[in-house]
């Protein structure tokens, strides 16, 4: 069992430190035969390049802003459903329910085009807003919530804060988000993550370079004429540090919202 997830390690493992490795080598020594597995000498030019030959702080700050701003409304709208649907009963539910989990098996690939129509007819296509609806409420975190809500909240707890005369939007702000808190953190991983390396969307809504994501930014340095590894490999490492960030940032609620009622008491 070691070796085995050892050799899975390896795997996912050494093309990081490989990238990380590459993008401190100067350009020629990037083909060197036998390859080094450390820059000597270890140089910052691929990382100046980068910023002076492509506008790789715009495409960052977008990608950015659209994964937060997206990722903050999934959670709020994901919540929001999942709770509806946890402790409701309306004409409906289980209908609308199913069908809504069901669209998880339809390839996300299929409804690029259907989408892009209609926001095209509803004169929404303008690219920082169009970037964010796919991933404003993703059936999967409605799914998430839905069940966590149904594990962890008892229906006692609502109507106690009925009997103490709050309203229905003032429970789920005040009693049941602040329950949810491992779920949300698990949410906004898995939303984030998604929507910062979110590439066929972008490629279809963005036409304009300066406004490129940094999936489509490193893609189309990579495929100029020139092929620029160097520059590449800078920015794969750049890109790379947001979602670390937020991982560690969210690991504990990430582990606790993804093993939530794997153990029954």
């Amino acid at each position: 069992m070691y070796v085995a997830l050892t050799v899975i390690a390896a795997v996912v493992v050494v093309p990081l430190v490989w990238t990380l490795s590459t993008s401190f080598k100067k350009r020629g020594d990037m083909f060197a035969y036998p390859p080094a597995p450390l820059p000597n000498p270890p140089t910052f030019e691929n990382y100046r390049h980068l910023f002076q030959q492509a506008p790789f702080s715009s495409w960052f700050l977008t990608t950015v802003i659209v994964a937060v701003i997206s990722t903050a409304l999934a959670v709020f709208v994901c919540s929001l459903a999942g709770f509806g649907f946890a402790m409701y009963r309306f004409r409906g539910k289980n209908f609308l329910f199913n069908f809504m989990f069901g669209s998880l098996a339809v390839p996300y690939i299929v409804v690029l085009l259907p989408l892009f129509v209609i926001l095209t007819q509803v004169g929404l296509t303008e690219p920082f807003f169009a970037m964010i609806v796919p991933w404003i409420a993703p059936a999967f975190g409605i799914f998430m919530m839905r069940q966590y809500i149904e594990q962890t909240i008892p229906p006692q707890l609502l109507e106690a804060g009925r009997v103490d005369g709050c309203g229905e939007f003032r429970i789920f702000l005040g009693i049941v988000l602040p329950i949810l808190r491992p779920a949300i953190g698990a949410l906004a991983v898995w939303n984030f993550i998604n929507s910062y390396n979110s590439f066929l969307w972008p490629l279809m809504i963005v036409n304009d370079p300066n406004r490129y994501t940094l999936s489509l930014g490193l893609a189309n340095l990579y495929g100029s004429q020139s092929r620029q590894i160097d520059l590449v490999m800078a920015g794969a490492v750049l890109a790379a540090v947001p979602s670390l960030v937020v991982f560690f940032l969210l690991r504990k609620q990430l582990l606790e919202g993804l093993t939530a009622g794997s153990v029954k008491s």
